[in-house]
């Protein structure tokens, strides 16, 4: 009998458990940026809500992607079809340039082809960080492909501000 009152008292407990572990898997966690490369956008140590469960990525969105077992935090620039250039710090998404809204280090010339590509094929993106000189993005690792995209960010939780 006291085996399974205890059981019964123990059944609300692995319920929460299992709602959190499944909130935690599949629709938000937290994730912290690590290094300068989002500055001035966002801030190392910056801890953030990642949405898992958005798996259409627009151009501009924020998003957490893994690399070799490292989670990154970058901007999406260039989505499948795209070609991408940057020119005297403009961006020029096929042919025509595209204003960037929010605030970002200075871009050096870069061309799609630079990494062996005439445009981005299905499912891979061009993700550069917004400090330009001090990210490790497309430019030097390469396209991401969706699958290694975990989410994107749209909230901060620490420190309180909003995300641009």
């Amino acid at each position: 009998m006291r085996i399974k009152s205890f059981l019964k008292e123990l059944i609300p407990y692995i319920i929460i458990i299992l709602v959190v572990v499944i909130i935690r898997m599949f629709i938000v966690t937290p994730v912290r940026v690590d290094g300068p490369s989002m500055n001035p956008t966002l801030e190392d140590k910056q801890l953030l809500i990642l949405s898992k469960y958005q798996k259409k990525y627009e151009r501009f969105d924020i998003i957490v992607f893994n690399h070799h077992g490292e989670k990154l935090v970058k901007r999406i620039i260039g989505l499948p079809g795209d070609k991408v250039e940057y020119k005297n710090n403009l961006l020029y998404i096929n042919g025509e340039m595209m204003e960037e809204s929010f605030e970002h280090i200075v871009t050096s010339d870069f061309k799609l082809s630079d990494i062996g590509y005439d445009i981005i094929p299905d499912d891979m993106y061009f993700v550069v960080g917004d400090n330009r000189k001090n990210s490790l993005d497309s430019r030097y690792i390469g396209l991401i492909s969706k699958e290694d995209i975990e989410g994107v960010v749209n909230l901060s939780l620490w420190p309180l501000k909003k995300i641009k």
